[in-house]
């Protein structure tokens, strides 16, 4: 005799539904949802799992939305995460509310002194900032990136350390080609001032979905280390973007002689890297 099937409960369901939300491919979590809503057929259930996964992807994502007001675009980081759905821009020195399940921006206010660094450590973060914005318009044409000073932001001159963070972000998505792609790195870089050294620590993951006529996906991850001399805030930011350069350029260029088969293209310096997998 077959064993009678149990129900699922509601907190079952919700967190099967919130694996799923998680699990979707860079920019495909919409679909996703709208697919999980319909199988649901339960709103409660759906707006719970939704509420809690939407957030954890956004930011695990670093996802890019367009701020009103001509502001330009923020991106969605735990690093400038404020509180509540708010989001800081360093660029702009504004902050964002996010509507995470939407993926919108819906109103922006300035940022507050306290939520921006000092005028002493901004100078480095801009100038960070600024050799960053060349490079990831060079490598990256649909990325973005920020910079954020997530210790230290009290500093008012030398003789004490700080430590910036540098996130670029980029996706190809071309679902109607059954494919996307997408870039994320993140860079923590520790400004020593008494031994005068720049520790810098990059963490890159890269994600591939192709899915016509089949389901292959690629998830690489890579991490790496260098240094530097600590100098002034624009000769620091040009040594920091060289090195930032040269090893994404690297391990991107490893992918290409790692895999084999063709899955989705991202672009990358000047022409565009081919990152592939075996099936």
């Amino acid at each position: 005799m077959a064993e009678e099937e149990t129900e699922l409960s509601d907190k079952q369901k919700k967190e099967i539904a919130k694996w799923f939300l998680l699990n979707a491919p860079a920019g495909e979590i919409q679909y996703v949802a709208k697919d999980l809503k319909s199988v649901l057929n339960n709103d409660d259930v759906y707006d719970e799992a939704a509420s809690e996964a939407f957030p954890v992807y956004n930011k695990s994502h670093m996802i890019c939305l367009e701020m009103p007001g001509r502001f330009g675009d923020v991106l969605v980081t735990s690093y400038g995460e404020l509180q509540g759905n708010e989001y800081l821009d360093p660029k702009t020195a504004q902050v964002a509310i996010v509507d995470h399940v939407k993926q919108v921006c819906t109103e922006v206010r300035p940022a507050s002194d306290e939520e921006l660094p000092t005028p002493y450590v901004e100078e480095y973060r801009c100038a960070l900032e600024a050799e960053m914005l060349k490079y990831v318009g060079e490598a990256y044409p649909k990325g973005s990136c920020s910079v954020y000073c997530i210790n230290g932001k009290d500093v008012e001159g030398p003789g004490y350390d700080f430590e910036l963070v540098a996130v670029i972000s980029a996706a190809r998505l071309s679902p109607q080609n059954f494919c996307t792609g997408s870039w994320q790195s993140i860079w923590k870089i520790e400004c020593k001032d008494d031994i005068q050294v720049l520790e810098l620590k990059g963490k890159f993951q890269v994600g591939a979905h192709y899915f016509e006529e089949g389901n292959v996906q690629l998830d690489a991850k890579h991490e790496c280390r260098d240094s530097t001399m600590f100098q002034s805030p624009d000769d620091s930011a040009i040594a920091i973007a060289s090195l930032i350069r040269h090893h994404e350029t690297e391990y991107l260029a490893s992918l290409e002689v790692v895999f084999n088969v063709w899955l989705i293209s991202i672009p990358c310096a000047s022409y565009r890297y081919l990152l592939t997998v075996e099936v």
